[in-house]
């Protein structure tokens, strides 16, 4: 394969990789500690510190007054939990693999417990994305050109900044899916150039642990794995010699790795079932395509807009577009090797979260998040036809050069693109609250009407929502707030010697209990169906 040109990438565009390198850099640490703390960075820092839902919730929710320093003991490791612990409250939750989290206990252990440093493991997760998205891109394109563009693209890639910053698996999870596609390829590449076994085998462990981290950060990782064998078998053309042989090895050597974990997941299945409940609420198709356009057009611009804003009918499809011609060219000009690999990563998981909502009903293929290792496969398309386009040269065994005019057609879209991405991080680093932070986008509002009063108590009790989500209110509270937290269908004595007594999200029971058995009437701050916030007065 012929790769693009090293003389036609002028100095020009060098510089600008590498000012969108350090300003990937730079968001992704900009701001770290001012968008909200939320429910599932909560429930991370539950986790790792060794709780779990249910121990939170019995021993704050039972009606006595608690400070705020109360809540946030549950947020940092402490010497009452050990790493047993940890263990033990991640099998209550199989669906969420151990890695993250373990990794996350020793971070805040090592660290610290302020609230940046969570995010700053997720935040170091990202940048070693940067160096790992170029080893793929050398073993898969052969070419440092390429290799440079997918890096800035996603360094800009407001999707990717987004998870950074955030205390989730998901950065860890973009590493991990990078690494073993990369450690694949450099594994088949060493098989075929070497004779002796001793001269490829420590490539082949190298792929087995990468793909054994996969699965231990996040089970969606089954759908690479299948991208891999499909892969493998098609470019050894199901031969059963020595490259399919150590790869049958090695993939079975990291799956076994994973073999513990997966006995805790069907041990534990209605479990899942049940915490995962929400992926099967029905929504019409016609959303769920729109969402599907809205969340792959997200990688490359994220304005923040509403989702029923006249662009989000604009944008998407152009996008959506781009990104078919992207695959189509990588497809017509490069070899089996190359847009194998791409469009398994893209397809295996686009199909096996799209299919069962077409099928059964839900809205699995709703949440972005979950098509990493698809928006992975695009990336590389993208930074492909980009590279081949703005240096004047296809990929195939003859060289083309593409017209003056075309290249600069082409210089345009990137420069869209590339700005479109500076402006989509600059805008969300401003703000305390984005799409991704789906519970709890009223708790800054709240938290500064409560701040405002002067001896104020919050009620609330067990939902849906809660702990996690009183826990995330807790962090932008002040130091005086106090706390009454109750599970139904208790009504909670509400003591003397406060000012201001505020209901947070109450349930309807514990609405009209206090109305009835203090005589009085809630007052609201939002006119909404959901009421986050009202007053109770006494």
């Amino acid at each position: 394969m012929t790769k693009p040109s090293k003389q036609c990438f002028s100095l020009r565009w060098r510089f600008l990789i590498i000012v969108l390198l350090l300003l990937g850099i730079f968001f992704r640490c900009f701001n770290l500690n001012h968008k909200i703390y939320w429910h599932d960075e909560v429930y991370t820092s539950i986790r790792s510190s060794g709780y779990t839902g249910d121990e939170v919730i019995k021993e704050v929710f039972d009606g006595r007054v608690i400070g705020v320093e109360d809540l946030q003991k549950y947020q940092h490791p402490n010497p009452e939990k050990d790493l047993g612990d940890t263990i033990n409250a991640l099998t209550t939750n199989p669906e969420h693999p151990p890695l993250y989290y373990l990794m996350a206990r020793f971070w805040r252990q090592l660290l610290g417990a302020a609230v940046n440093n969570p995010r700053g493991l997720s935040v170091l997760f990202s940048l070693l994305v940067f160096p790992a998205i170029y080893w793929l891109c050398l073993e898969l394109f052969e070419s440092p050109l390429v290799a440079w563009v997918a890096v800035a693209l996603l360094a800009v890639s407001p999707f990717h900044v987004l998870y950074a910053q955030e205390a989730r698996e998901y950065s860890l999870w973009t590493l991990t899916i990078i690494l073993s596609c990369a450690s694949l390829l450099r594994a088949i590449r060493k098989t075929k150039d070497s004779i002796k076994v001793t001269s490829y085998i420590w490539s082949w462990v190298i792929y087995g642990v990468t793909l054994a981290l996969s699965f231990y950060t996040f089970l969606f990782s089954i759908f690479v794995a299948i991208g891999h064998v499909i892969y493998v078998f098609i470019i050894e053309r199901f031969c059963f010699k020595k490259t399919l042989i150590a790869y049958l090895i090695s993939s079975g050597a990291g799956f076994l790795a994973f073999s513990p974990w997966l006995v805790v997941v069907v041990i534990n299945l209605a479990i899942i079932q049940h915490k995962t409940h929400w992926t099967t609420i029905q929504v019409p198709l016609s959303f769920l395509v729109k969402i599907w356009g809205i969340n792959l057009s997200l990688i490359f611009l994220d304005f923040g807009i509403p989702l029923e804003h006249p662009f989000t009918y604009i944008i998407p499809p152009i996008l959506v577009s781009f990104v078919g011609y992207a695959i189509y060219f990588i497809c017509r000009y490069t070899t089996q090797r190359v847009w194998l690999l791409v469009l398994t990563l893209i397809v295996i998981t686009a199909l096996g979260l799209i299919l069962p909502d077409l099928i059964w009903g839900g809205r699995r293929s709703v949440a972005s998040r979950y098509f990493l290792p698809c928006y992975i496969g695009v990336q590389l398309a993208v930074a492909y036809v980009i590279t081949s386009s703005i240096t004047g040269y296809l990929s195939r065994a003859n060289l083309i050069k593409a017209n003056l005019r075309t290249q600069k057609v082409w210089k345009g879209i990137v420069a869209v693109l590339l700005t479109g991405g500076v402006i989509s991080c600059a805008i969300s680093s401003q703000t305390e609250i984005w799409w991704n932070k789906q519970v709890g986008a009223n708790n800054p509002t709240i938290a500064r009407i409560i701040n405002q009063a002067e001896r104020p108590l919050v009620v609330s009790n067990v939902s849906s929502v809660n702990p996690g989500d009183v826990i995330s209110l807790s962090y932008l509270l002040n130091p005086q707030v106090k706390l009454q937290l109750v599970i139904p269908p208790t009504i909670p004595d509400i003591p003397q010697g406060f000012s201001d007594v505020f209901l947070f999200y109450p349930s309807d029971h514990l609405q009209q209990g206090l109305e009835e058995k203090y005589s009085t009437k809630i007052e609201w701050f939002d006119e909404s169906s959901v009421k986050p916030l009202g007053k109770l007065r006494l």
